[in-house]
């Protein structure tokens, strides 16, 4: 999938989870979505190249990024715990969608109980529900 792509899929995934929001607190480049006030994907270009950078577990990034030549360590963020995804060769609907939910649950996971819109551990699966 190229970039253009990616982005627009990448959004439409975030979109679909609860609680998030869209804003633009870095000017009309960057989008940047929020579940509860709390970052969990931006997207922008680097030099022309459209790109979403998302959170991931520290292992997990080194892994994707060991294996996936269209992921590198986080644009502007902490290298150890956000990836950059770009279009390319091997990034599907499939990949982005699971590190888009991934993302997502990581900082819902961190939140106080009481402002989960999702259980962090139950979501996606058969008895995960919104709450």
């Amino acid at each position: 999938m190229n970039g253009l792509t990616l982005q627009t899929f990448a959004a439409e995934c975030a979109e679909e989870l609860p609680g998030a929001q869209l804003e633009h607190p870095f000017g009309p480049d960057w989008e940047v979505f929020k579940v509860r006030g709390k970052v969990f994907m931006l997207m922008t270009e680097v030099p022309g190249r459209p790109v979403v950078i998302l959170k991931a577990d520290p292992d997990e990034a080194q892994a994707l990024r060991e294996h996936h030549s269209h992921i590198t360590p986080g644009y502007h963020m902490n290298k150890k715990h956000w990836i950059t995804l770009e279009g390319g060769t091997g990034v599907d609907k499939k990949l982005v969608r699971e590190l888009v939910t991934d993302s997502y649950l990581l900082v819902v996971a961190h939140l106080p109980k009481a402002e989960q819109p999702v259980d962090p551990h139950t979501y996606g699966t058969s008895t995960g529900a919104a709450r």
